[in-house]
């Protein structure tokens, strides 16, 4: 599976992320069961509803959650990261 970062996201990750080892952890752990199988029910996905139907999201932590964009079936953009009430 290929990810893309968007600039966004690489932003929203510095911010909100990186000052925390645990969260840089576990976010590298969701990411890795992401690639491995994207349909992992821990990982909590769904498809976004609205103005947003064309993303996707994921959990990290119980509020920390990613927002993708899917591009092919192995193929995806990282849009956002950071809790509910930072992504929505």
């Amino acid at each position: 599976m290929t990810i893309e970062l968007h600039p966004n996201f690489t932003k929203s990750y510095k911010k909100r992320i990186t000052n925390n080892p645990q969260l840089v952890k576990r976010t590298e752990e969701r990411l890795t069961l992401f690639k491995n199988d994207p349909t992992n029910p821990i990982l909590k996905g769904h498809q976004l509803t609205g103005a947003r139907n064309a993303f996707r999201d994921f959990s990290i932590t119980g509020d920390i959650r990613i927002i993708y964009l899917p591009v092919s079936e192995d193929h995806i953009i990282l849009i956002n990261i950071g809790t509910h009430n930072q992504v929505y």
